[in-house]
């Protein structure tokens, strides 16, 4: 998707949102990004994620053709990525003398994503940019983004920290409009956590969908994530939480059912923020 996208545009940047690198082969991963960039020069982005992103079965059927590592081996699997870019394994090394192809072609900016103060430490650490998941994370994401700024040390790749803020928006024309639109995300919520991965219903659907308890209580709780409302009421939250966490740079998804409404929501917030196309 990331060369099909990029393909078909001339200017705006396209990366991975992201990489899950424990389902992945560290050379194959280098190999891909390589030629992304080779492709499109300075437009790829290469974010990495920790956690399989999946569940435990399907991140098998990735993993099962794959040298078996135990526990979480994202570590390793990241430092053999920086070595095939760097040509850093020591003397004696079965992979000494492996190149990631096209040799000559640096890999894109690398972007660790992260849900945790685990991974806001992990990117200060290694001085790479960090993209926090406050879409879906439990964890306070001023704290995350707060602490990968406190610790970050620069280095080859970045000298100074630059952290974006992933958030869930669903902006309308009015309150009342946006929580209609929004009931879609609720229902699709409730069915994620109780492992129904289907797509996104109707509001209608949404709105008729017979919630239990359970289901109401795990709705709110994402709502305290999920940024609702007419642009007024979405533009003071979303500056009350860029203020919060220092952000460098705002991530939106929007999950609605028609692609019409998503849309809009996307105008009315580059109007907002005075965004305009490139000339």
């Amino acid at each position: 998707m990331i060369g099909q996208i990029a393909a078909a545009t001339s200017r705006i940047r396209v990366g991975a949102g992201g990489v899950m690198l424990p389902n992945h082969a560290p050379l194959m991963v280098a190999e891909r990004f390589k030629v992304l960039e080779a492709l499109f020069p300075g437009r790829i982005d290469l974010g990495l994620g920790r956690a399989p992103g999946t569940d435990p079965v399907t991140s098998y059927a990735l993993r099962a053709r794959q040298e078996p590592r135990q526990g979480d081996d994202f570590l390793e699997r990241f430092q053999e990525l920086l070595l095939f870019e760097r040509g850093g394994f020591p003397e004696g090394h079965p992979f000494r003398n492996v190149r990631a192809v096209p040799s000559d072609v640096a890999l894109p900016p690398i972007w660790l994503l992260g849900s945790s103060g685990y991974s806001a430490e992990l990117a200060a650490a290694v001085g790479m940019g960090f993209s926090f998941a406050h879409h879906f994370s439990d964890y306070d994401a001023a704290t995350a983004m707060l602490s990968y700024r406190s610790h970050f040390k620069p280095s080859e790749a970045l000298q100074q920290p630059y952290a974006i803020l992933g958030a869930a928006v669903i902006a309308a024309d009015t309150d009342a409009a946006a929580e209609r639109i929004a009931s879609s995300a609720d229902l699709h919520y409730a069915r994620r956590a109780q492992g129904e991965y289907l797509p996104l219903a109707s509001p209608e659907e949404a709105v008729a969908y017979a919630y239990s308890p359970i289901d109401r209580e795990r709705i709110a709780r994402q709502r305290s994530r999920l940024i609702v409302g007419g642009i007024a009421a979405v533009t003071r939250r979303l500056l009350a939480l860029i203020e919060a966490t220092r952000a460098d740079e705002v991530m939106i998804t929007t999950m609605v059912y028609d692609h019409g409404v998503r849309r809009r929501s996307y105008e009315l917030l580059a109007k907002a923020f005075a965004l305009a196309p490139s000339a």
